[in-house]
């Protein structure tokens, strides 16, 4: 089966045991080395501001032909909850939102905030989310894979469920995108924070939206960065924004964006399809050493060990989270089976995983 790498993987400096990109991703090496050259030049002064300023749109482009869709439908922001955020505040007074009881608070949050003018949210088992649709429903809201344990929900099902009653579908894909494919133009708003498995800096997040969705949300932290030609809307009215999604945009941290455009490059030099049959072929050899079925998931949870097993897998080079009950792994493009390897030697058949 050879060593599991990924040719693609002598992009990114060796970090053996680096099983985390469910918390941040690692950066390329042509990143690392752009941030060194722009630090330089903010330092002495010879930046042109507007070469920092267009990385977001030159990182737009590069996400939406990562992810297959149109660069118009696309926002760039700074986080993921800044996005549910607006989505959320947009909602009429007796809107009706389910949710999945162990989702992320990112995505739960901004939807409960909205109970205090009338938004009702119905939290159920994430198994059970299709069949909680009912007519009364105007929004599903979940995260594609569950941060807590990897667990994928299944997206044809709610989106038939939505379907029949006209529910819109907003998704959370931080820990989806780009190794996991997902029918993103079927979808009302896919949100993604960059910096887990896009491998960019933190600060950069990206929102994906309907033609529905647009016309829904309000942008009410519009700025300069919203209008159609941001370097001539710097002053006075009247009103003047954006008709793509851009008009969603928040003003752009400079020099993350810069690291996202190169990021963004090496992940479309090696494709989706490629990161998905790499990733989940990690996970599952590893689920396999644990007598368990495969799931399809980039991330493993491991489950019934002592406690501190995160600390334990630490003492033997692997960096994992804690998270509920389980030590989270995540594998990515600059894993390999030596990765592998190593988690079975060093837990020695002590423990189980879940995320099925």
């Amino acid at each position: 089966m050879g060593d599991g790498a990924l040719p693609a993987a002598s992009a990114w400096r060796r970090r053996p045991g680096y099983l985390d990109t469910a918390t941040y991703g690692l950066p390329p090496t042509a990143t690392i080395e752009l941030g060194h050259r722009v630090l330089e030049e903010w330092a002495d002064g010879s930046a042109d501001w507007r070469d920092w300023n267009d990385a977001a749109d030159h990182a737009r482009r590069s996400f939406a032909a990562l992810v297959g869709v149109e660069a118009d439908t696309v926002a760039a922001g700074s986080a993921a909850s800044a996005f549910f955020g607006a989505v959320a505040a947009c909602l009429p007074d007796d809107a009706e939102v389910v949710v999945p009881d162990c989702d992320f608070t990112s995505v739960l949050y901004p939807f409960l905030v909205q109970a205090a003018r009338g938004v009702n949210v119905r939290a159920v088992p994430l198994e059970a989310l299709a069949d909680a649709v009912s007519p009364s429903t105007t929004v599903v809201a979940w995260s594609a894979v569950q941060s807590v344990d990897g667990r994928i929900a299944d997206v044809e099902a709610i989106l038939d469920a939505t379907g029949r009653v006209g529910a819109m579908t907003v998704v959370d894909a931080t820990q989806a995108l780009p190794w996991l494919p997902l029918p993103l133009e079927r979808l009302d708003a896919t949100i993604c924070a960059a910096y887990k498995w896009m491998c960019c800096p933190r600060g950069t997040a990206f929102l994906v939206a309907s033609p529905a969705m647009l016309q829904l949300c309000v942008p009410h932290a519009a700025g300069w960065f919203a209008a159609p030609d941001v370097y001539g809307a710097f002053y006075g009215p009247p009103l003047r924004l954006a008709t793509t999604a851009r008009r969603l945009d928040a003003s752009p941290a400079w020099h993350a964006w810069m690291g996202a455009v190169t990021t963004l490059e090496v992940l479309r030099g090696i494709g989706v399809e490629a990161m998905h049959a790499h990733d989940v072929a990690l996970a599952d050899e590893l689920r396999e050493g644990l007598d368990l079925p495969p799931t399809g998931s980039a991330i493993v949870s491991i489950v019934g060990a002592e406690p501190g097993l995160e600390q334990s897998l630490a003492a033997a080079g692997i960096k994992g989270a804690t998270r509920a009950d389980g030590c989270r792994l995540s594998f990515h493009v600059y894993n390999d089976r030596e990765d592998v390897a190593a988690v079975r030697a060093a837990l020695g058949g002590r423990v189980r995983a879940t995320g099925s």
